[in-house]
């Protein structure tokens, strides 16, 4: 499956702000965009001139880095998103905050949505009883996410459980740090998401 291998803070730097790619990292004094708050490559630092499509294409862009998607799949939850009532902006960031790998993210139990995407991949979460080893599988409302009973010895859940509560979590799910579990409230609407991103930027994008 294809995925992005190359340097994850060139792209927060790409962005101009911090997407937080890298956990804790990204919160102390070794984060690179500290130092260099300016795009990579030798013209980083030059004048861009902003079109209208340029500020449509970088939060397209800020979108896909900030929730690890690809373009093919990206284009895949905006046209999902077009078919469904309501603004097709806020239905697509809805679409990618129910993601599994988000999930876990937001309840705490990763650093970050790419370590997020490993553990789920490994197997180590179930969904309402049944292993689900698809990061890109969507939770629905009622759902309940838990950790399998033989992973939570693993030092990534141990930290995760004596982290609990150090990062907010949404109000449309719940984590049980006790019982490593998640319940699915409800799905988020756009006035709960805190991905600071422009939804609308995007819909013109892809509508064109």
């Amino acid at each position: 499956m294809a995925r992005y291998v190359g340097a994850d803070c060139k792209r927060c730097r790409r962005e101009k702000m911090k997407l937080f790619l890298k956990g804790s990292k990204c919160d102390g004094p070794k984060c690179p965009f500290e130092s260099r708050p300016f795009p990579p490559g030798q013209h980083g630092r030059g004048r861009t001139k902003e079109t209208e499509y340029l500020l449509q294409h970088r939060e397209k862009q800020k979108a896909r880095r900030v929730y690890g998607v690809l373009e093919k799949q990206f284009r895949g939850y905006y046209e999902e998103a077009v078919t469904k009532p309501g603004k097709t902006g806020e239905v697509l960031l809805q679409i990618l905050e129910s993601r599994l790998d988000n999930v876990v993210y937001r309840a705490g139990y990763a650093a970050s949505r790419d370590a997020a995407r490993q553990l789920v991949k490994h197997g180590h979460f179930l969904v309402n009883g049944v292993k689900v080893d698809i990061p890109s599988y969507r939770v629905k409302e009622h759902d309940i996410v838990t950790l399998r009973e033989k992973s939570k010895e693993m030092t990534p859940f141990v930290v995760a459980q004596a982290q609990a509560g150090s990062r907010p979590v949404p109000a449309w799910l719940e984590p049980i740090p006790s019982e490593m579990k998640i319940l699915i409230h409800s799905l988020p609407a756009r006035a709960v998401i805190d991905t600071q991103v422009q939804e609308q930027l995007i819909v013109e994008l892809y509508s064109k």
